[in-house]
């Protein structure tokens, strides 16, 4: 059954780690706690998670994106782990496969930040879709595992001063949940500030 929101403006968001050694008691997952610590810091108008830790299993990947959307009514869900070229690395394929449209300039602007730290950030193959039903729509981004890469992914590039050098994909998530009919998403900007057009721009709260 769907959440009901008590807040039309309240974001949902779907946090999925995605991990065989983590899902199994191995050791202990980071990326959903680095992925709460990031929005707790970032988000000033209201917010809920629902969360999932599971291996890399492709049909179950896409099962539990499909799920967070439809029925519970997530509006953005972010998956961390499971990116890279090996055998086990399918969450690309699973997001693929529950998406109904691809958002292709998200996957190339975390390879792009990414880059900045690490050459081997051009093995990642991270994608980002919607998911549209007759009611609903969502935006789903797969991230990285570690916690420091998720921060830079999603904060983009500080100078020393703090003043943004290369802007992080969450800067354009909030306008892309307005497209699609989701909250309206409001965030402090010392931490990420978003960009959306004057025309889309509300009054202050």
């Amino acid at each position: 059954m769907k959440m009901t929101k008590t807040n039309p403006d309240e974001l949902l968001i779907g946090l999925v780690s995605i991990s065989d050694r983590a899902s199994s008691g191995v050791y202990e997952d980071q990326g959903i706690p680095a992925l709460r610590d990031w929005f707790t810091a970032a988000l000033t108008s209201p917010w809920r998670m629902e969360t999932r830790l599971i291996p890399d299993e492709q049909a179950q990947i896409t099962a539990a994106l499909i799920e967070l959307v439809d029925v519970i009514g997530c509006d953005l869900v972010l998956t961390t782990g499971g990116t890279g070229p090996s055998r086990r690395d399918v969450t690309p394929e699973a997001t693929l496969a529950a998406g109904t449209r691809e958002m292709p300039g998200f996957g190339e602007q975390m390879r792009q930040i990414s880059l900045k730290f690490v050459p081997t950030a051009i093995l990642s193959r991270q994608v980002a879709v919607l998911r549209e039903t007759e009611t609903h729509a969502a935006l789903i981004m797969n991230l990285p595992g570690q916690p420091k890469s998720i921060k830079e992914t999603l904060e983009g590039l500080k100078d020393a001063e703090g003043k943004q050098l290369v802007p992080g994909i969450f800067a354009a998530v909030p306008y892309c949940l307005d497209l699609i009919g989701g909250p309206y998403v409001e965030t402090d900007d010392t931490v990420c500030k978003v960009f959306r057009p004057k025309s889309a721009i509300r009054p202050a709260r």
